[in-house]
């Protein structure tokens, strides 16, 4: 068996999403939801994931929502929002809150993190995160919250997030655990 010893492939860019992206951004986010929880989650709570994760157009039109490549393939996507939603989707009934956050009182709010399944390791998510990170405090923000999967959790942790809250979300009919964080910039 030949081994390949090729250096792996780095983040070749991260720029904002824009309204072209959408489809593929789609894709992306089913395979991620799909894929790669399902270590952490029962086939019943990956397809209940589906009731309240996925795209929030709202994070491309304020322009706060970013897509990373690597060597030309969409590598992942994330972004981070002024707004009060916490999670959740254009279709996610009853977490919609589209009410301005105040930088100076409220945390900015991580949003919508997802890796192609084929880019996974590769500090596609880390270097999201940052950037989104990055952003919120050169708006103000003095903190950000964020609602993790479990699929997420290692990434937050390592990235100084704190749980400040366990949480079941059942929208999907099935309950699927999510913890809601907390980072401090």
């Amino acid at each position: 068996m030949q081994q390949d010893n090729a250096a792996p492939s780095v983040l070749t860019s991260l720029r904002l999403a824009n309204e072209a992206d959408l489809p593929a951004l789609k894709i992306l986010m089913h395979d991620a939801i799909h894929q790669l929880q399902a270590d952490v989650l029962n086939p019943a709570q990956i397809k209940a994931s589906s009731a309240f994760m996925g795209l929030d157009r709202q994070l491309v039109i304020d322009r706060t929502y970013f897509v990373a490549t690597i060597d030309g393939a969409l590598a992942g996507c994330g972004g981070w929002s002024r707004r009060a939603t916490l999670y959740g989707g254009d279709h996610s009934a009853g977490l919609r809150e589209p009410r301005l956050l105040d930088p100076r009182s409220e945390p900015a709010r991580m949003r919508a993190m997802y890796t192609s399944p084929g880019h996974t390791r590769r500090g596609v998510g880390r270097a999201i995160l940052a950037e989104c990170e990055r952003s919120a405090q050169a708006e103000g923000f003095a903190s950000a919250e964020l609602m993790a999967t479990m699929s997420g959790l290692p990434l937050y942790l390592a990235a100084g997030y704190a749980i400040i809250e366990e949480l079941v979300d059942d929208r999907g009919g099935t309950p699927v655990p999510l913890r809601r964080m907390r980072k401090l910039f």
